[in-house]
């Protein structure tokens, strides 16, 4: 293999923002952060989502509030440029 020209292959912790699960995988990924894990400084992923928290895989489903987020844009914007409003004219 040519030398200085592959990225830097090491161990990285990701950590899983919704559970706090956290895992130490090899990685290229360039982070900011750093952690320390059993005595020992990595770089550190936050992640929204893995295989710990993912529905598909606990078998447990999150409800998301989306309504919320709708109700909270039409107060700021109104019905301006809605669609619903130009087919109900």
């Amino acid at each position: 293999m040519k030398e200085n020209i592959h990225p830097d292959y090491r161990e990285v912790v990701f950590l899983d923002m919704s559970n706090d699960a956290k895992f130490v995988i090899r990685s290229t990924i360039h982070t900011k952060e750093k952690i320390t894990l059993d005595g020992k400084e990595y770089p550190l992923v936050k992640l929204e989502v893995t295989a710990d928290s993912h529905p598909f895989y606990t078998g447990k489903h999150k409800i998301v509030d989306t309504a919320g987020r709708v109700e909270k844009f039409r107060q700021k914007f109104g019905n301006r440029g809605s669609k619903t409003q130009a087919a109900g004219a």
